[in-house]
């Protein structure tokens, strides 16, 4: 399935009628859309996802989810896709059509009992009447199985899955989060999305049915009087999600506040740095770049710390600690000799009786039995006091065998490994206080003269934002505490809730409903666990290849294992020695090719042949690593490609000489008063463009 073109009208910054056409070529599947910043690359993916799912692209992705939240559901969304101009006119003048359209054209695509050359979707929205539409023809003309099942069910089931869309449109950038997953949360957000590429997501929804259904059975049961406490406990539930979720918001609304402090106070270093003396951008680039080294550096040094000091009160111990050793060894010595005192006794008297019986047999006088009687009593009374003097100390503390183990392990380490590997990590964290001093003190020297007026504003903005940046920290983590508190709140207040409805009654018919359900759920279960086991040693192999073929650091890492638990899913890179690599020492540019590889892997397990965009392509990658993506990763990844690349910095010349053999179709997005509009190129002309454009300003 390819796309031929695509026709805008109004739609945002494109204003009037837009048409680019890709015509695609089967030797040469890469197109390239070039523009600058704000010129309307996002907003071409934007118009995309919209043209094909209209009110349910919230469910592509969450940043939709919040656009359309933030604008105050999808009916007020949909009026911010209109053009601006356009739609101040119509308000000026209501004679003006204010209609906003996308129109795509698709090849090559496969019907099922359909044969077919082109596929039209054509989605409309007029401000007028405030109607959406949304039209489908094939070969020019409307289709009777388009009507029958719904155009936005066909657009879903014959042409592309909204649940995995995001994988054939994505930013380069943010598709790095599936490589950072850690929290159970984010690994969860990662099953989801092998979910939804193995196209076992309706067995999911069907097993949340199924335990949504379990429930209510459950809650049936229950008496009037357990009633009132069960809705107590179910509205407790949800007044904390709800706040849970408030809270979450809140935090990585934060969060974006914090990267554009960021953003806006490195700017105005740079500024003053340049101010100051004069200082070229690679050398401040340099410095930025060591600095960043060197605090993500200490970050992992005080993890490392922070594990160390967990095992520190053991070690203040001291002398206590070796006094417990020494009671658990005794206790464990004592146990290996002990018998149980009855059982012996017992045995001891046994042996007793049957050697005074079989003495009668000898004919022994009176006076003889009575001696060997006595001795044999002495013998034994003397064994039971030496018994007893052999175990005078005192049980206290009774561990497992296990329990010793795991107690023998922390103190041989503590003897042993723990003193020099705390001195290692003091003496590092010491090197790198050291190093990150020197480093900000260089950038502290470079600002600007303290007589110069503009270095003097730029520093106030500058401590400004740093301030506003040290509030919105403590900010965030007063909200992550208050996260922690609630959600321990609401895990306790789920524990008391599913033992209380243990204890309903069900009624024969809501039993037996009950007991079907549960074997539906089991065997829903398992079905989904076995296509997650059946699947995940592809995806390590899809992985694997991608990465070999990307990555120059060919040992660095040796294989990958895909661990499926319940609903969680994590993916460990092992070195030559099966030892797992920890994802935070990776590089953003390593981080970056293992997400590129991972992306690829599930575009390929999902079976599904779509032209894939690419936005902000090339941007963490040395120029190494970026050959490599150039001839092996955008070749392969789909029979057609679009980059949104910003020329120089996201693609250079030698880059692009590089992409060149399989370019199509070029074309640059130019903007003036009346918006944005498309130019086609020859595929040499790219950076002749660029450079003339460059000369103009210039003089």
């Amino acid at each position: 399935m390819k796309i031929n073109k695509i026709k805008f009208q109004n739609f945002r910054i494109y204003k009037g009628e837009n048409e680019i056409l890709f015509a695609p070529n089967a030797s040469k599947n890469i197109s390239i859309i070039a523009g600058k910043n704000g010129f309307g690359k996002t907003t071409f993916l934007t118009s995309l996802i919209w043209v094909f799912y209209g009110k349910m692209m919230s469910e592509v992705e969450d940043k939709y989810k919040k656009d359309i939240k933030n604008a105050g559901g999808y009916e007020k969304f949909i009026k911010t896709l209109l053009n601006r101009e356009v739609k101040t006119d119509y308000e000026n003048n209501s004679k003006i059509n204010p209609v906003l359209s996308v129109e795509i054209e698709l090849k090559d695509i496969l019907i099922p009992s359909i044969p077919c050359k082109s596929v039209v979707i054509k989605r409309s929205y007029d401000l007028k009447t405030d109607v959406e539409d949304l039209k489908i023809t094939i070969d020019g003309l409307e289709n009777e199985l388009t009507k029958e099942v719904g155009f936005e069910v066909f657009i879903n089931d014959f042409i592309l899955p909204r649940e995995i869309a995001k994988f054939f449109f994505f930013d380069a950038e943010k598709i790095v989060s599936l490589a950072e997953a850690k929290s159970k949360s984010e690994l969860k957000n990662l099953s989801k999305a092998y979910s939804e590429v193995l196209g076992i997501k309706k067995y999911e929804d069907l097993k949340k049915n199924l335990e949504t259904l379990l429930t209510k059975l459950r809650r049936s049961g229950a008496s009037p009087l357990q009633q009132t406490k069960l809705f107590e406990l179910a509205d407790t539930e949800t007044e904390l999600t709800e706040l849970i979720d408030f809270n979450i918001e809140k935090q990585a609304n934060i969060d974006r506040e914090i990267t554009n402090h960021r953003i806006n106070s490195d700017s105005l270093q740079e500024k003053l740095i340049r101010e100051g003396n004069g200082i070229t951008l690679e050398e401040l680039q340099k410095m930025k770049s060591e600095r960043d080294t060197l605090k993500q550096e200490s970050v992992e040094i005080k993890n490392k710390l922070k594990k160390l000091m967990d095992i520190a009160p053991l070690v203040i111990a001291g002398k206590k600690l070796a006094q417990l050793n020494g009671q658990l060894i005794f206790e464990q010595n004592s146990n290996t000799k002990s018998v149980d005192k009855t059982f012996l006794i017992n045995e001891l008297n046994s042996f007793s009786t049957a050697l005074l019986k079989n003495l009668e047999s000898l004919s022994l006088d009176p006076a003889s039995k009575s001696k060997v009687a006595e001795a044999l009593s002495k013998t034994l009374s003397e064994k039971e006091i030496s018994k007893e003097k052999s175990n005078s100390g005192t049980i206290l503390l009774d561990f497992t065998q296990e329990q010793f183990r795991n107690f023998e392990a922390v103190f041989n380490n503590i003897k042993g490994a723990f003193s020099s590997q705390f001195n290692a990590v003091v003496q590092e964290e010491k090197n790198n206080r050291m190093y990150l001093s020197k480093v900000y003190q260089q950038i502290k020297q470079a600002e600007a003269r303290k007589d110069n007026p503009l270095a003097q504003k730029l520093r106030e903005e500058k401590i400004e934002l740093e301030n506003k940046i040290t509030v919105l920290n403590l900010d965030k983590g007063k909200l992550i505490e208050a996260i922690d508190v609630l959600n321990t709140r609401l895990t306790s207040t789920r524990k008391v809730l599913s033992e209380y409805e243990k204890n309903f009654k069900l009624v024969e018919t809501d039993q037996k409903k009950y007991e079907v359900t549960e074997k539906l759920l089991i065997k829903i279960n398992t079905i989904i666990q076995k296509i997650k086991e059946d699947k995940k040693y592809s995806l390590q192999k899809s992985i694997m290849l991608g990465l070999k073929k990307i990555m120059h650091k060919n040992d660095f890492i040796h294989n990958i294992r895909v661990n499926v638990v319940d609903d969680v899913m994590d993916i460990d890179l092992l070195d030559k020695n099966d030892q797992i690599i920890d994802k935070d020492s990776l590089s953003k540019g390593e981080q970056q090719l293992y997400a590129t590889a991972l992306l690829k892997a599930l575009v390929d397990e999902s079976g599904i042949k779509f032209p894939v965009f690419i936005d902000s392509p090339l941007q963490k990658f040395d120029k190494y690593h970026s050959k490599n993506i150039i001839k092996e990763f955008y070749p392969a990844i789909s029979e057609q490609v679009v980059l949104f690349p910003l020329l120089e910095k996201e693609l250079s010349e030698l880059e692009y000489d590089y992409l060149k053999p399989n370019v199509n179709k070029v074309f640059v997005i130019e903007n003036n008063n009346n918006g944005s509009s498309f130019k086609p190129f020859a595929v040499d002309q790219l950076f002749t463009h660029l450079k003339q454009e460059q000369d103009v300003y210039a003089n």
